[in-house]
C-alpha cells in the first residue's frame, strides 16, 4: 500500500492513534456485532442494526472497565459559518479516546453499511455512499485513519469482498485496492485500503470489516 509521505495527521497529535487503540476499536466493533446478531432479524435496516451494535459495545465497555474512551453515534459535523451552523453529515458511531476529548474535531470515524454478495446495488451504495464520504473529506477531514464496519447479511463474504474490491478499484484506482489484514475472530473478512483524499491531495487509511449479520439461526 503506498501512502503520502505527507501524512493528513501530522502536527495534530489529537488525530493520532496507537495501534493497540486501533485495536480496542477493531475488538469492541466485532465483538459488538456478534453480540448484536443475536437480535438481528430477517429484513432488519442498517439504523436499528447499528443501535444493536452500540449498545453492545457499549455493555462490552463497561464490563471490561475500559474508562478511556466514549462512544457516540448519528455524530452530527458542522458546517459553521458566522452565527449559521448546518449539519454536513452524520457519522453512525464515533470513538473518542481521552486524548482526543474536548475537541469536537479529533475522533475514530465508523461508517456502517449492509452488503450481501446477491445485492449489487448495496455493494456499489458501500462504495458510493460509504468510502465515498471519508474520500470527498465529508468525514474524517484531516484524518489518518477511518473505518467501515460492513453487515453481511449472506454468506459466503470472499466472493462479496472481491465485488467490492473492484467497485472500488473503478472509483479511486489500482492503488486503493482491498488488502486482508489478520482478521479478528468474530469477524468474516478485514482489508485495509488507501484512498485519495479529494481536496487535500493525502490519502486515508480504511479499514474495512466484514461481520457476519445473518440472522442467527438461519439456514445458511
Amino acid at each position: 500500500m503506498q501512502l503520502s509521505p505527507d501524512s493528513p495527521a501530522a502536527g495534530r497529535p489529537s488525530f493520532d492513534l496507537s495501534q493497540d487503540e486501533i485495536a480496542t476499536v477493531v475488538d469492541l466493533l466485532c465483538c459488538g456485532s456478534a453480540e448484536a446478531r443475536q437480535v438481528v432479524t430477517g429484513g432488519m435496516l442498517e439504523v436499528p442494526i447499528t443501535i444493536q451494535v452500540k449498545k453492545a459495545m457499549r455493555r462490552l465497555k463497561r464490563r471490561l472497565g475500559l474508562t478511556n474512551l466514549q462512544i457516540g453515534g448519528e455524530f452530527e459535523l458542522l458546517d459553521v459559518d458566522d452565527n449559521d451552523a448546518t449539519v454536513q453529515g452524520r457519522i453512525d458511531v464515533v470513538f473518542q479516546f481521552l486524548h482526543q476529548f474536548g475537541n469536537e474535531d479529533a475522533y475514530l470515524a465508523v461508517e456502517c453499511k449492509r452488503v450481501s454478495p446477491d445485492d449489487n446495488s448495496l455493494n456499489r451504495r458501500y462504495v458510493t455512499e460509504g468510502v465515498s464520504r471519508f474520500a470527498s473529506e465529508q468525514y474524517a477531514s484531516g484524518h489518518e485513519w477511518g473505518m467501515l464496519l460492513a453487515y453481511v447479511l449472506r454468506l459466503p463474504a470472499p466472493d462479496l469482498v472481491a465485488g467490492i474490491d473492484a467497485h472500488v478499484r473503478r472509483q479511486y484506482g489500482q492503488a486503493s485496492q482491498l488488502a486482508p489484514v489478520e482478521k479478528h475472530p468474530d469477524a468474516l473478512e478485514m482489508h485495509t485500503s488507501a484512498v485519495p483524499r479529494a481536496t487535500s491531495g493525502h490519502f486515508i487509511r480504511l479499514l474495512h470489516i466484514f461481520v457476519d449479520m445473518t440472522p442467527a439461526g438461519e439456514n445458511r
